[in-house]
């Protein structure tokens, strides 16, 4: 039961991304919405769960968009595996940490965006100054927005076992 909500929770937000927010936003101008989710799972879900769903999640998300195969997949798995390490040092239900981490998942992942990029020597399609203006506004709305979406994710369980 569990598996198909997060299905359904996860296409909807694909969808929220990929349809609402450009009619607000520019194209670089939001984060990625599935980073919270990534970082829920790591936090909260076991392995087999949390690992099945974020695997399946970045090969979507690779077939749906334009970028090089494996990306997404790549930034998912690594953001999943941080959570999970993270969650033996720190209380992962901290207020801190729940504020900042969503904001270096999307700081991660435009570095693996920028790293792709430089390695596949594609440099003459971005611009350093709007490179920097896209992650910055990035990086701020992650601030903003991510510990809402991180506590409505952590209140999803307790609101099915009712």
């Amino acid at each position: 039961m569990i598996y198909l909500f997060y299905i359904v929770i996860t296409f909807c937000i694909i969808v929220l991304q990929t349809a609402v927010v450009p009619l607000f936003f520019t194209s670089r101008g939001f984060y990625d919405l599935l980073i919270p989710f990534v970082v829920y799972a790591g936090f909260s879900r076991p392995l087999g769960e949390g690992l099945s769903s974020v695997v399946l999640l970045g090969l979507i998300m690779d077939c749906l968009s334009a970028s090089p195969f494996g990306l997404y997949l790549t930034v998912y798995v690594w953001l999943y595996a941080g959570a999970r390490w993270l969650v033996g040092f720190l209380h992962a239900h901290s207020g801190v940490v729940m504020f900042f981490i969503v904001a270096v998942g999307v700081l991660f992942e435009n570095i693996l965006w920028l790293l792709t990029i430089i390695f596949l020597d594609r440099m003459e399609l971005i611009s350093s100054g709007a490179v920097v203006t896209s992650v910055f506004r990035q990086v701020l709305w992650a601030l903003f927005t991510g510990p809402f979406f991180l506590f409505g994710f952590m209140q999803i369980p307790r609101w099915m076992k009712r």
